[in-house]
């Protein structure tokens, strides 16, 4: 249940905060940044952690605060690129001498053999795998801050009140940010396990099985996959 409620809050943040940027809309801004409040205090909120609770009012204060001083757009130019980062983070430390791929270890979940070694081949493969996605996805990362830097009228330099040397829209920010991001991804996805497919044949029926696969791992352990 806490999962279907953290979905529906991704994507109505990631509506509402495309259309706050195109629309210029404080109020959208605002709610886009409830929206993101309560899906990073959903599952805690649900486990009853305290410090959850008691975080809660203070993040609401500080939303409602940007909002009445006219910042409110302000933190999500910012949001896209500490989501992206951390994801890189995620799987670039999984690359630390004495710790397992983080690919190597979902795919030794999916063949039924977590935790226990890869055969080498595949092993190599899973690693430079990991790799490639700590590279893409910090460079993403990076690429969303440049856009955040030279967004005009309210980008981060044009808030400082510096003209950007280039520019661009804040609308056509928020289609890389919000929107093209997930493409570039789900391209890489995708294109990933077509080559994968290839390499290394008779593992799935097909890309359906392999997702059907993926998800039947379970919340609990791609939630302490990231941990």
């Amino acid at each position: 249940m806490v999962l279907i409620v953290e979905i529906v809050l991704a994507v109505a943040y990631g509506l509402l905060a495309h259309l706050a940027a195109a629309w210029r809309s404080d109020a959208l801004s605002l709610a886009a940044l409830l929206s993101l409040v309560a899906l990073l205090l959903a599952a805690p909120l649900a486990a009853r952690r305290g410090w959850a609770w008691l975080s809660l009012a203070p993040l609401v204060a500080a939303a409602c605060w940007l909002y009445a001083a006219g910042h409110a757009g302000i933190p999500l130019l910012l949001v896209p690129v500490a989501f992206i980062g951390l994801i890189a983070w995620v799987f670039g430390r999984t690359l630390r001498a004495g710790r397992q791929p983080l690919i190597g270890r979902i795919v030794g979940a999916l063949e039924g053999r977590p935790g226990e070694p890869l055969a080498p081949e595949l092993a190599a493969y899973t690693r430079a795998l990991t790799a490639a996605w700590a590279w893409l996805l910090g460079l993403l990362a990076l690429f969303n801050l440049f856009l955040a830097t030279i967004a005009v009228p309210d980008g981060l330099l044009a808030s400082l009140g510096v003209a950007p040397p280039v520019s661009i829209t804040r609308t056509q920010w928020s289609w890389f940010a919000n929107l093209l991001n997930y493409g570039v991804v789900l391209g890489m996805f995708a294109g990933e396990y077509a080559y994968r497919a290839r390499r290394f044949p008779g593992r799935y029926a097909g890309f359906g099985d392999f997702l059907r696969r993926m998800g039947a791992l379970g919340p609990a352990f791609w939630r302490d996959l990231l941990r």
